[in-house]
């Protein structure tokens, strides 16, 4: 049961700990796999964001880290935060003073246990990656090579699955999309002009969509060689061509193995998890059941084989600690430990792993536990907390200083602070 808490999800609290006890590890598979996932409650404003009112970072940071701590459906949380880092945007070049970095976060969570067919067309589409890798300014007559490119070699295929000429002619396929415009925003154009003496702008009208717009005057219009074929193409066309590669599935399968068994996952492994994906005509939610139910998953040269990004450790601690009110402190961490939410370092995502631990990285993670419990009015009972968070399989070192420590504060800290606790 606890790896699979540990995986799928940010951590077990111990009412979602004791419930996985009595249902048995298939039973909570089936639980944490099949419930419908929950939406987090609207933050405030941010539909309406405009240049005069943008959302504010911390304030989208906070309110995702909040979901993540109180949702009915962690799985659901944790599939978010995969896709968040895979398909990945930031808040600085996609512009708070549009919805769109919002409204990505509550797709990722829509579709994130969805067929990989409509997963693409919806992160193709999004007006937050139109804009982050430019697909929204790319024209038949001026295309745009940087989403064509990211979509092939960081989004399914890999690196030497595909030609400069692919990328060229993938970028004709995709161009003619453009972002939407919401109401706020044209009310805010609106009222620019009027403040300074021009007429309202005719070119411009509000949408009633979330999604990118697309317009055929702005596609490529004519026959291109994009992996071995010559057609005209569009975005569903040529996003079914990416789909029928060979090397799809194994770099999905790895990614996803990478992220929640291992990041050393055997050729064989993958093949076999790869075969079935594909079979299934890329269904998310039955590849990850493959994942969770593979023998790989619970076999024990690959407990404890993954080491915790600062968002899973931090969202950790607060569910250990039963404190859903630390997703502000969380938030705030998060940058000086190089993962603030939102805001990828690079179009490739974050680092992973054992990247994470360096001695730098180990005292800020020891710090912010300190911080936390040294700022709790109440603390709650150690009790069996060793057993719930670290299966009760700890080393000598760490045994001995739970045993010897004096007061539950320490045993916490202890805890939260050992090198087991790191690792997932």
């Amino acid at each position: 049961m606890r790896p699979a808490f540990r995986r799928a999800t940010f951590g077990a609290g111990p009412t979602e700990y004791a419930q996985s006890i009595k249902d048995g590890f298939k039973k909570t598979v089936d639980r944490l796999i099949e419930s419908p996932i929950a939406e987090p409650p609207a933050l405030a404003g941010a539909d309406d964001a405009t240049q005069e009112k943008p959302i504010k970072p911390q304030e989208l940071i906070s309110w995702w880290l909040d979901w993540m701590l109180r949702s009915p459906t962690p799985f659901g949380e944790r599939m978010t935060f995969f896709w968040h880092g895979h398909f990945t945007s930031d808040f600085r070049k996609v512009n708070l003073q549009t919805p769109f970095i919002y409204w990505q976060n509550l797709t990722w969570r829509r579709m994130a246990l969805g067929n990989l067919r409509d997963i693409l067309y919806e992160v193709t589409i999004d007006p937050g990656m139109l804009r982050y890798l430019d697909l929204g300014t790319s024209t038949g007559r001026a295309p745009n090579e940087n989403y064509s490119r990211e979509l092939m070699e960081l989004f399914t295929m890999g690196v030497g699955t595909f030609t400069e000429d692919d990328v060229r002619s993938g970028a004709k396929a995709l161009a003619g999309w453009r972002e939407p415009v919401t109401q706020a925003m044209y009310d805010a154009l609106v009222a620019r002009a009027q403040q300074q003496g021009r007429p309202a702008p005719r070119n411009v009208t509000p949408d009633a969509v979330k999604t990118g717009v697309f317009e055929q005057q702005r596609a490529y219009v004519g026959g291109v060689k994009f992996l071995g074929d010559v057609r005209q193409w569009d975005t569903k066309s040529a996003l079914e061509k990416i789909l029928a590669q060979d090397s799809v599935a194994p770099y999905i399968v790895t990614k996803v193995l990478s992220e929640f068994v291992t990041d050393q996952p055997s050729d064989a492994y993958v093949k076999r998890l790869a075969y079935s994906f594909r079979k299934s005509r890329y269904d998310v939610k039955a590849l990850m059941r493959d994942v969770f139910m593979s023998p790989e998953f619970l076999a024990s040269t690959n407990y404890r084989a993954l080491v915790k990004s600062p968002t899973e450790l931090m969202v950790h601690m607060a569910k250990a600690l039963e404190t859903p009110a630390l997703a502000k402190a969380i938030g705030l961490a998060g940058q000086g430990m190089g993962q603030q939410l939102f805001d990828p370092p690079e179009v490739g995502g974050w680092p992973s792993n054992a990247s994470w631990i360096s001695s730098n990285d180990v005292l800020a993670r020891v710090n912010f536990a300190q911080a936390t419990l040294t700022g709790m009015a109440k603390i709650p009972a150690f009790k069996d907390a060793h057993a719930v968070h670290l299966d009760s399989i700890v080393s000598p070192a760490t045994a001995e200083l739970l045993n010897s420590s004096p007061d539950d504060a320490t045993r916490w800290l202890i805890l939260l602070a050992s090198p087991e606790f790191q690792l997932k």
